[in-house]
């Protein structure tokens, strides 16, 4: 049997998921859960750390609603590309970049950055009129797979 004719083996998808309050402690044990979550998986995490901060952080300040909580999700697709997912309750408060701001200032940093580390990012609706904010970072490592053969 030729090595062609063998069928790939991939490494499955991972998934992680949480739901936490909308709370600055919820925002913060986001970004623990996550860097743990990575750890376990043997992935980096310091980028994906930042950047679940930020979106937990923003979740908490402008898409609270009373009563709801927050949803974090973490998915290692078999490409080794991270995407980060956080779903609030306020589908009406679509995040922007917004315009410069001083380099002291307090906020307006966030969304910045978000799109420094990731590949891409973006907003999609979600159900019971929340939305969902998600990044998606490539690993630094690539498909090692891929670089073996």
């Amino acid at each position: 049997m030729s090595q062609k004719s063998l069928p790939q083996i991939t490494a499955p998808t991972r998934h992680f998921a949480v739901q936490l309050s909308a709370t600055r402690r919820g925002a913060r044990l986001a970004r623990l859960l996550a860097e743990r979550q990575l750890d376990e998986w043997g992935e980096p995490y310091e980028a994906a750390a930042q950047v679940v901060a930020e979106l937990a952080s923003n979740a908490v300040l402008h898409g609270r609603v009373r009563g709801r909580d927050f949803r974090l999700r973490l998915t290692l697709r078999a490409d080794r590309a991270l995407r980060i997912e956080v779903t609030d309750a306020r589908g009406d408060r679509v995040p922007r970049i917004p315009e410069p701001v001083e380099q002291d200032a307090e906020g307006g940093h966030g969304l910045r950055i978000v799109e420094a580390y990731a590949h891409r990012w973006g907003v999609a609706e979600a159900p019971a009129h929340g939305k969902t904010v998600w990044a998606e970072l490539p690993t630094p490592h690539g498909d090692l797979r891929k670089a073996a053969v």
